[in-house]
């Protein structure tokens, strides 16, 4: 089962409860728990996909790829979908994807 995140109520729970609620509750609770359907691996194999081809190059991306490695997504498996997903997302995404990736993983993708 996912862990359970508070990002959402830590960051912006005075400011827009709301939001924080659904953030932590709903995606990552309702969604992220649903492991029957999609494991939290797949999900986070997706959701770092998705998130570089949006184009959220930031710290949001950086967390998922630190989740994606705590959900089991070894560094060759990144280098890997990184790879595959640039030529769908765009090069510059990826090279900016492979940074945060290199810090998260360090520099050996087969560590």
């Amino acid at each position: 089962m996912a862990d359970r995140v508070t990002a959402g109520r830590d960051v912006l729970g005075e400011f827009a409860p709301m939001f924080a609620e659904l953030n932590d509750d709903v995606l990552f609770g309702q969604v992220w728990s649903r492991e029957e359907q999609l494991s939290t691996r797949d999900r986070s194999l997706v959701t770092v996909t998705a998130v570089m081809a949006s184009g959220v190059l930031d710290s949001s991306l950086q967390a998922h790829i630190e989740r994606a490695r705590a959900n089991g997504v070894t560094a060759e498996e990144m280098a890997e979908i990184l790879t595959h997903a640039a030529f769908y997302a765009g090069w510059p995404k990826a090279w900016a994807a492979f940074r945060m990736a290199k810090e998260v993983y360090g520099e050996d993708p087969r560590a």
